[in-house]
């Protein structure tokens, strides 16, 4: 029997005081000491920074993000870890890179319909973390916080549900019992993603197709118009739900005491963007608004990745950050005292067309490796082919009227390493890789690159296969998490699990609507109600567990 996710009643509260660092300068929070920070995390799908006005876009009328960039602090230098969402989203729900638990392949969970080839007989898996595992919201909600999600989570594993304690179309902060305690929560905007590019295609355009700027790879034509037209329409209409978003927070009396973080899941859903370790693929933008608008209009140039935000959430809650996060935290009472230097990304399987690639970025020159060198740069991926302008740069290639740079994705091999200098080469097409005033750079990024590797490890560098295969030789994949064992003593009850890295839920009553997170022994009345039930990542949920004492 698995438990259902629902609404939670539950909350207490911690004594932490936040301090937020940015730039080298501290945030004034204006809080009362003892209050916890509400924390919003505002997301969209597939896009880039530039066509946002408050990161210079002239096209796609932004007012709402571009207000929120003016009561906070503007980021310039953000990557995700992948040019696509699931590898990415593995990243922001651990702290961790997807490369180093298994997460790193685009998907798991594989549609009927795909099949990859030499791996006919993947089955759909769960990847398994370590022991020491939880995703960071549990860890914000044994402090006493409400969190919610809404709603996609696509996390390379299924979450247990100690995770949110809502988790829906319609989940938010107003599920808490009390307006005094402390929130967490994601709202996901879909209307940006690659998807609705096509199958929003008889929807009126905002943004009319003769004022867009088209990307150098692609021929100046009306389907490639408007499909540019069409992503900067639906960026148009999530800038709207984001106002709503706003509003509703005012209308709470909120807006003035929340942190709010907007983000990307990664870059741009186009071709020859999303999925690619260029900029257009893994940069993101970033506004974070702080209490009282404290630092508003500012600008932070420091190198961010994915890797961070879940230590830096935990920091701003007044949290201690995990040992086995990888990244770090750049705000809050927990900040690094020394400012990234590199940030680094991957691709590899994408869908049923495979690869390897990794990048190391000082927020200026790119390196990348290229692991299988005799692959091709364009992946027939059959999933972006509903895009129009997508399937007309395949038959214009085939009819050979395509040239210069409109050929450049479709190169039949790649050299083993690649340098580019980003901010005189936006669109990375001059390799640098063999330039001998170049070398010393070269070098350094190749040594991060190596370092990177020893320190975290690449599951990546083994087949897919014989990953998966090691974890079903491991005693708990995919078999059932052990009962959990309820021992009463005095007034308190404590609960086990024999299943190391379990997630432990329980509730108080049948009537309770969602899984508090086991963290401690529960104090018990007579004819009190215990239902609980453990979760390990990788295992099946285990049996719910009812004691009446």
């Amino acid at each position: 029997m698995k438990p259902n996710l629902q609404i939670s009643k539950y909350g207490k509260y911690a004594v932490l005081i936040p301090i937020l660092l940015c730039l080298g300068f501290v945030v004034d929070t204006n809080l009362k000491q003892n209050q916890q920070q509400n924390i919003l995390w505002i997301t969209c799908e597939d896009m880039s920074p530039e066509h946002l006005g408050c990161y210079g876009g002239k096209v796609a009328k932004t007012p709402n993000i571009d207000q929120l960039a003016s009561d906070g602090v503007q980021y310039s230098k953000v990557y995700s870890t992948a040019g696509v969402c699931a590898p990415s989203r593995n990243a922001l729900i651990s702290g961790m890179y997807q490369t180093s638990i298994g997460g790193h392949n685009m998907r798991n969970y594989l549609p009927g319909n795909v099949k990859i080839p030499g791996l006919e007989n993947l089955p759909n898996y769960s990847i398994v973390t370590p022991e020491s595992f939880r995703c960071f919201p549990e860890y914000l909600r044994k402090a006493g916080y409400y969190c919610t999600n809404n709603e996609k989570q696509d996390y390379q594993f299924e979450a247990p549900v100690t995770v949110w304690d809502e988790n829906s179309r319609k989940a938010d902060w107003r599920g808490r019992s009390s307006k005094s305690q402390p929130f967490f929560s994601i709202i996901n905007f879909m209307d940006t993603h690659e998807s609705q590019i096509f199958s929003r295609d008889n929807r009126p355009l905002t943004v009319d197709p003769k004022n867009v700027i088209l990307s150098p790879f692609v021929p100046d034509t009306e389907a490639q118009r408007k499909d540019l037209a069409r992503h900067l329409s639906n960026i148009e209409e999530m800038d709207k739900k984001l106002g709503e978003v706003i509003a509703k927070l005012k209308e709470d009396g909120l807006y003035e005491n929340t942190i709010i973080f907007f983000y990307s899941d990664h870059g741009d859903g186009l071709p020859y963007a999303k999925r690619e370790l260029y900029e257009r693929g893994l940069k993101v933008p970033l506004i974070i608004k702080f209490p009282k608008n404290a630092n508003a209009g500012k600008k932070d140039n420091q190198l961010i990745s994915f890797v961070d935000f879940a230590p830096t959430v935990l920091s701003l809650a007044g949290l201690d950050i995990p040992k086995f996060m990888q990244g770090q935290s750049f705000l809050g009472e927990k900040a690094s005292k020394i400012q990234r230097k590199y940030i680094y990304a991957a691709r590899d399987r994408m869908d049923s067309e495979v690869d390897r690639v990794r990048a190391v970025s000082d927020g200026r020159f790119k390196y990348l490796k290229n692991y299988m060198p005799d692959k091709p740069y364009y992946q027939d991926i059959q999933y972006r082919m509903s895009i129009k302008g997508m399937s007309e740069l395949i038959q214009l290639r085939d009819q050979g009227k395509l040239s210069g740079l409109q050929m450049h994705w479709f190169r039949s091999n790649k050299p083993q390493e690649e340098l580019f200098d980003t901010s005189v080469d936006p669109f990375e097409t001059n390799n640098l890789a063999e330039r001998p005033e170049f070398k010393t750079k070269l070098l350094e990024l190749r040594a991060m690159h190596e370092q990177w590797l020893r320190k975290y490890g690449d599951l990546g560098s083994i087949s897919e296969s014989e990953v998966v295969k090691k974890w079903q030789a491991g005693k708990d994949y995919n078999l059932k998490t052990g009962n959990p064992k309820i021992s009463p003593s005095s007034n308190f009850v404590k609960i086990e699990c024999s299943t190391k890295g379990a997630s432990i839920g329980y509730k108080r009553h049948k009537s309770d609507l969602s899984w508090k997170v086991y963290d401690k022994p529960i104090k018990v009345s007579k004819g009190d109600t215990i239902i609980c039930f453990a979760h390990r990542i990788g295992s099946l949920s285990s049996d719910v567990i009812t004691r009446v004492f």
